[in-house]
């Protein structure tokens, strides 16, 4: 349900041709991202810059190869089939985003690539019944698991530290399943409840009445946002791993984003109740900031005026209306 409202197709639902299309312009994107990190990192940096061209090359002739297969098996134009029209399927960061982030994350943002493209031909070549098709496809995912050691010898090249440290594989699984998932929730959690919260806190003036309000809205909010991150992504091509793992994390961190400025409310004592919410909402936004910076390696002054001035303006909706 939730694909067919989006517009997208699942994985499992495109044809072979569709596949070999949707590696084809995947090897092309990715080939003119290296050439870009390897031009934006000429001048400071050749040697990194000269690996990045190498894997450029690389993808295109990876690119070159699908093509002269999908031409071998089918007729006439190519089908544009693009990430963003498969469900499920890995995304790729704006480039600026990553230049704008530092050398290591141009390293980790190359790894990650190769790693998510290594898992899509692996499950490409197991659904594909062409002895042809099956062998290229295996090819190419042996091929991209070469690229993401190669990505991870690249930092060898960069900033001394810095340059050799590794994310790790275990880590990247962790932020993608349940830090991810649980940021998104707690976010929703926190500020979306704030409007109903503090609306009926204002307009009532009475702390169980509020209690209540948040307690439904919080749980309600939970269950969706729950439902929603487990039906809109399976992971098995993105690699954010099992969907009730992500389900679960952004359920129950948007469930207590909500709880968090609502349980005060179970003191009799309106006045003393609203104090402390509010200050559990300060700290609430603060956290939130704290963890895009440390996990989602968001820039700390960006992070706070995205969560802290949206939150903001949120409480201040909610409090108006509830005391209009």
């Amino acid at each position: 349900m939730f694909n067919a409202l989006a517009g997208r197709r699942h994985f499992s639902d495109l044809s072979e041709a569709e596949v070999l299309a949707l590696a084809i312009s995947s090897e092309e994107d990715d080939a003119r991202i290296y050439a870009t990190y390897a031009h934006e990192l000429r001048a400071e940096f050749p040697q990194t810059a000269a690996a990045f061209d190498e894997m450029a090359a690389e993808e295109d002739s990876h690119r070159r190869r699908l093509i002269d297969l999908w031409q071998a098996r089918f007729d006439g134009p190519i089908p544009l089939i693009r990430r963003e029209h498969v469900a499920g399927y890995y995304s790729r960061r704006p480039v600026w985003l990553v230049n704008n982030l530092g050398l290591e994350t141009i390293r980790a943002e190359a790894g990650r690539m190769e790693a998510q493209a290594r898992d899509f031909y692996i499950a490409a070549a197991q659904r594909s019944t062409d002895p042809d098709t099956r062998r290229l496809l295996g090819d190419l995912a042996a091929a991209e698991g070469r690229h993401e050691q190669k990505a991870h010898d690249v930092a060898e090249q960069l900033e001394g530290p810095e340059g050799s440290a590794e994310l790790g594989a275990e880590r990247r699984q962790f932020v993608l399943t349940w830090v991810q998932p649980g940021l998104a929730g707690l976010m929703d959690g926190s500020v979306s409840t704030l409007a109903p919260i503090f609306a009926t806190a204002f307009a009532t003036q009475d702390s169980w009445t509020t209690f209540l309000v948040g307690l439904a809205a919080s749980v309600g909010a939970g269950i969706s946002m729950g439902f929603t991150e487990a039906a809109h992504d399976d992971g098995v091509i993105s690699g954010r791993g099992a969907p009730w793992k992500r389900g679960i994390a952004s359920g129950v961190m948007t469930a207590l984003g909500g709880l968090g400025h609502a349980l005060p409310y179970l003191l009799p004592q309106f006045w003393l109740a609203t104090g402390i919410a509010f200050a559990v909402v300060f700290v609430e936004l603060w956290a939130i900031a704290w963890i895009q910076n440390r996990y989602m390696e968001t820039p700390y002054l960006r992070a706070i005026f995205q969560v802290v001035l949206g939150g903001a303006l949120v409480l201040a909706a909610g409090i108006l209306i509830g005391a209009g």
